[in-house]
């Protein structure tokens, strides 16, 4: 299946890129991360647990085990906060 992803913040800096289109050959949310944590480097430390992020498909917030459906569009971004 094609996923569209989407990196905001830290996470777009970090990588150096605002968005890809991935092959994604797993079912879940957290199958992405651990596929995208698996590059290494800043991917795994950023992406590592215990690090703060959240994960929307198609712009609603969802927890890792959520299902991915083709041609979603999954956004990863730190969590935002303010008054």
């Amino acid at each position: 299946m094609k996923l569209r992803v989407l990196y905001f913040a830290r996470l777009r800096e970090r990588f150096g890129m605002a968005e890809e289109t991935l092959d994604f050959a797993g079912a879940t949310a957290a199958e992405l991360i651990a596929q995208l944590q698996a590059r290494g480097g800043m991917w795994a430390e950023e992406l590592a647990a215990g690090r703060a992020f959240r994960v929307a498909v198609n712009q609603d917030i969802v927890a890792l085990d959520a299902a991915l459906p083709d041609q979603a569009e999954v956004a990863i971004f730190p969590p935002v906060t303010g008054g």
